[in-house]
């Protein structure tokens, strides 16, 4: 079974340090469905699911954690019926996009049954959901019972490791605050392209490449990128930051870091296309 946590920011004691203020994470548990399948169904038929979803809330309720309720979300009409099969399996990125958070965190269910007793393994992964950077991942065994009480299983195999995988996600959130989030970029040009890197453009006849990087300077988080190559036809950003929060406090993602590069190269004349792939921001330049 796959579950999902949506965790977005708050000012709370940090998890840490609990002396110091920091920006805490809220969470939100989220099923994993299948493509084509009904998340409401899915909670409504399974009892493991809603039982799991219940555990990991809790757990981390109880070290100071503020979580936001998905049933109560779906319940409320944040998801409207009549939505289509399409809309349906994408129900989960959906509820993401629109929670506002900053981190998801999906959540594997394993159940193994033998005549020595039943066990659960949980699989947890933590990602930055506006670059899908992973920030922490573990593994929880609740170890062999004679029980067929899996929900208590579960609960036993999140304690194993939730406390390690908290305090590795919260460093990884305090470095994002402080350092900005990393993402990659690729830019290159159609095979038609009467441009290249080497190109000269504007009144100060500079080249396309030294363009983009004079942007990137100004525009990656505290200046802070890294280019890892540039030929003719290509230039690769292995890495740059870009802040965690908008000016209105929003996330600041990587489709939002591409519209301001569609911005510069208008500017200059380019035509561009641009595509998000998880933490890849891709330009081709026409």
């Amino acid at each position: 079974m796959l579950f999902s946590l949506i965790l977005c920011s708050n000012i709370l004691p940090a998890y840490v340090k609990a002396e110091q203020v920091t920006v805490q994470p809220k969470i939100m548990v989220v099923p994993f469905v299948k493509d084509g399948e009904d998340i409401r169904t899915v909670l409504e038929e399974d009892a493991d699911k809603r039982i799991v979803l219940t555990n990991v809330k809790e757990a981390f309720d109880s070290r100071g954690f503020t979580t936001i309720d998905f049933l109560g979300k779906l319940k409320a009409g944040s998801v409207q019926s009549g939505m289509s099969e399409e809309q349906q399996s994408d129900l989960k990125s959906m509820i993401i996009a629109a929670s506002g958070a900053d981190i998801y965190v999906d959540t594997e269910m394993i159940i193994n049954r033998s005549a020595s007793g039943n066990s659960v393994k949980v699989i947890i992964t933590a990602y930055d959901i506006s670059t899908g950077g992973s920030l922490s991942n573990k593994v929880g065994d609740s170890r062999k019972f004679y029980t067929d009480d899996f929900g208590r299983l579960a609960s036993k195999a999140i304690e194993s490791c939730v406390d390690d995988f908290l305090n590795v996600m919260q460093i990884k959130f305090n470095d994002m605050i402080q350092n900005g989030k990393s993402l990659n970029m690729t830019i290159g040009f159609d095979e038609g392209s009467s441009y290249n890197m080497n190109s000269e453009i504007g009144d100060e006849m500079l080249t396309i490449a030294d363009l983009i990087e004079m942007w990137l300077e100004e525009n990656a988080y505290q200046g802070n990128f890294h280019i890892q190559g540039t030929t003719a036809t290509k230039m690769i950003v292995d890495d740059v930051r870009i802040p965690l929060k908008d000016s209105k406090g929003n996330n600041f993602s990587v489709a939002a870091f591409g519209r301001e590069f569609a911005k510069f190269a208008r500017k200059h004349g380019l035509k561009i296309t641009r595509n998000v792939v998880n933490n890849s921001l891709i330009i081709t330049i026409s």
